[in-house]
């Protein structure tokens, strides 16, 4: 089971930092989305990129990188043929947010930045947070 874990683990450490590089984050914007110490080095996001190591076992850093999955994926589903739309939508000024980009509300609030963002996106998402719940298709049978 644990080896499990760990593979599940490393599985979305690779896919997170495929991501955010692909959005084309520097190191500090790195730390900050994943809140991950300012002392970690370069080198070890590129461990992290490159499967070596994975994400610190922190329910606030692997938290964010559900969100951040999330947000990917709905993305892609918002863009299905233009895979690139995703780094130029996170940098993009949206009049929802107050014309601040995607980027910046995660970077400026954090963890509720990353919800904003995923809410915007995702409205099974939005929804779920409201605390409503389906009423699920009944047969009037």
């Amino acid at each position: 089971m644990r080896e499990e874990q760990n593979q599940a683990l490393s599985d979305v450490t690779r896919a997170v930092m495929g991501l955010l590089d692909s959005w084309d984050l520097d190191t500090r914007e790195i730390q900050a989305v994943l809140c991950l110490p300012e002392n970690l080095r370069a080198r070890a996001l590129n461990k992290y990129r490159e499967g070596t190591d994975v994400l610190p076992d922190d329910p606030a850093v692997l938290r964010r990188a559900r969100y951040l999955l999330r947000i990917a994926d709905a993305l892609r589903t918002t863009y299905p043929r233009n895979p690139r739309m995703s780094g130029r939508w996170v940098r993009q000024g949206h009049r929802r947010f107050g014309r601040r980009s995607p980027l910046s509300m995660i970077l400026r609030d954090g963890e509720s930045g990353l919800i904003a963002v995923l809410s915007e996106l995702d409205c099974t998402f939005s929804w779920d947070l409201t605390g409503s719940k389906s009423m699920g298709y009944r047969s009037s049978d």
